[in-house]
């Protein structure tokens, strides 16, 4: 299983022969990080519309870092960072040192910018908005407000190119992940994909299960609750890592000033984002409102080693909402994410994906029972997005159940894809195994230096094909979160 084929890609769709064996022209990726690690970049060219193959093209931008030793090469290994709106090009030159050296020796690692987005075509929204999400703020005017963006935003996104813009979605993603494995002479694929990249992997498992082969889903979505189910789940979750994260603000009250207990913290916090309400500052294109302030607070909880960007953000917010003067660049460096997620791309993905109720009130209600309970994130969690008014998605979303063999892995205080989503997937998969990292509020958890548990387990499934016997719960390295 895995190798490469002598023989003609096999099963491929009637009308889509040459897209299936096109020949990649590999180039230099004219990026210092991918040149430096060896990567070259090529276009793979798809449909637009896979029932219309000889109309409207886009072209798919991958990297890829060749296996280390070719007398050993099993094949490709697919990947995808999560958003949905992430570009993945330069994903594997970070992915890389967390696989050992006999993995790296077995596989092409492969990057992608998925259709749509980075350099792969990408949507191009006319509303230039940095993200989609917004926290629906304390009252109703707050609400119409962010209503009102909404229906903007989708309005500029699909007006110019309604067609491209009903064609960005994770099956069609999924469709152009075969037509890859197809230009590799490739007869399966295996895969990493992190958070919404384990919807896309779960989607091709589901399309493709006769090419699926070694799948690893790190920090899984629930396919059934994608994309709604997802983020009102982050509500309860974030509060929590708000409390977690309080703890620690406390045990550094000397440096931070929050407060000497995790209430006081979580109280100066709630204090400083109605604060933000009565007193916005706009400054470098940055607006801080009660709108913003709930989202930047939640990009920083789903890593422990954000604690100290967390406290600066808080710290500097705080400030500005007191008349005080603050370093608007240093605000946006605390906040900037390892992987910058594109408004456009995502609102045609999930939008284009799956329906979302349209009438304004439905959201409005799901708020107000939510905001007792979740007082910080429960307006994010529940709020209206660009996909309200969306136009129909073209194709129904892919109900996943299949035995495809894989390996899920999820940490129990994930503040982005809750706990019960990985476990949901995992039932979804039937033939799957997870491991459970516990104790921890980290999201993705095959990284570097958290868990040597985990980081074993994996690269013995991507080494052998071996999954573990049962699921099973790892601890984190000691000394691997800060105090």
């Amino acid at each position: 299983m895995g190798l490469a084929s002598a023989d003609p890609v096999d099963d491929i769709p009637a009308g889509l022969e040459s897209f299936y064996h096109q020949q990649l022209d590999w180039k230099p990726c004219n990026d210092a990080v991918l040149d430096a690690a060896g990567a070259r970049c090529a276009g793979v060219v798809v449909p637009l519309d896979y029932n219309r193959p000889d109309a409207r093209k886009l072209t798919v931008a991958i990297s890829r870092i060749p296996a280390t030793d070719p007398a050993r090469r099993r094949g490709i290994m697919l990947s995808n960072p999560g958003g949905p709106g992430g570009p993945g090009l330069g994903m594997m030159v970070d992915l890389r040192d967390r696989l050992t050296p006999d993995v790296r020796a077995q596989y092409d690692l492969i990057g992608m910018d998925p259709r749509g987005i980075g350099r792969s075509d990408p949507m191009k929204c006319a509303l230039p908005l940095p993200s989609m999400l917004f926290s629906a703020g304390y009252d109703a005017f707050g609400y119409a407000r962010d209503a009102t963006l909404a229906a903007a935003l989708a309005a500029s996104c699909v007006l110019p190119d309604r067609e491209k813009a009903q064609f960005i979605t994770t099956r069609n993603t999924a469709r152009d992940m075969d037509v890859i494995r197809g230009a590799f002479g490739e007869r399966e694929v295996n895969y990493y994909g992190g958070s919404y990249g384990t919807y896309l992997g779960a989607v091709y498992t589901q399309m493709f299960p006769q090419h699926s082969d070694r799948f690893v889903l790190d920090s899984a979505i629930d396919p059934d609750r994608y994309w709604i189910g997802t983020y009102q789940d982050m509500g309860a979750v974030n509060e929590a890592g708000l409390d977690d994260w309080a703890i620690w603000a406390a045990r550094h009250d000397a440096d931070y000033h929050f407060g000497s207990s995790g209430p006081q913290v979580r109280a100066f916090v709630e204090d400083m984002i109605r604060r933000a309400a009565t007193h916005p500052i706009i400054g470098n294109g940055y607006l801080i409102d009660e709108h913003t302030v709930p989202v930047m607070l939640l990009a920083l909880l789903s890593n422990p080693h954000k604690n100290t960007n967390l406290a600066e953000v808080v710290r500097l917010i705080a400030d500005a909402v007191s008349g005080l003067p603050i370093d608007m660049e240093q605000l946006k460096a605390n906040i900037s994410g390892p992987v910058a997620l594109d408004a456009s791309g995502m609102a045609a993905v999930m939008c284009g994906d799956k329906a979302a109720p349209r009438d304004p009130a439905w959201y409005r209600r799901n708020i107000e029972r939510v905001r007792a309970s979740q007082p910080v994130f429960g307006a994010f969690a529940n709020n209206i997005t660009a996909c309200a008014f969306w136009p129909e998605p073209i194709e129904p979303p892919t109900a996943v159940h299949n035995p495809t063999p894989a390996l899920i892995l999820q940490a129990t205080r994930d503040t982005r894809t809750a706990y019960q989503q990985g476990l949901a997937l995992h039932q979804d998969l039937t033939a799957s195994r997870m491991v459970t990292l516990a104790d921890t509020r980290v999201h993705g958890i095959l990284r570097a230096d958290l868990s040597h548990c985990v980081n074993d387990v994996v690269n013995t499934y991507f080494r052998d094909g071996i999954l573990p016997g049962a699921d099973l719960t790892c601890q984190r390295d000691p000394n691997s979160l800060p105090d």
